[in-house]
């Protein structure tokens, strides 16, 4: 693989992590989960963006590496948006459902 493949498979590996970091998925380099939404969707725009102004100047292996993380973190993202941004909505939510 030549090293510019490596350095985009670095930066899309990069952007991915980062954006499981702002859904809440794993944890941050300090060890703390916090979920940033806005950041995941500036992200994934990001990563959008890669996937258009690369396309025919990667290999397949990258063109289904970005396909399937874009694919992962738009599901994860639909999936975060629906629940309460925090707690105490989420303590409102249950006293409502009961």
């Amino acid at each position: 693989m030549e090293k510019n493949d490596q350095l985009l498979m670095q930066l899309i590996y990069m952007f991915h992590t980062s954006a499981m970091q702002g859904l809440g998925k794993i944890a941050d380099p300090n060890g703390q989960v916090i979920r940033n939404l806005e950041y995941v969707s500036q992200t994934i725009d990001l990563m959008e963006m890669l996937k258009v102004k690369t396309k025919g100047n990667t290999t397949d292996e990258i063109d289904k590496l970005l396909e399937g993380m874009l694919s992962e973190l738009g599901l994860n993202y639909v999936d975060e948006k629906a629940k309460p941004e925090n707690k105490d909505e989420q303590e409102t939510k249950k006293s409502d459902d009961k």
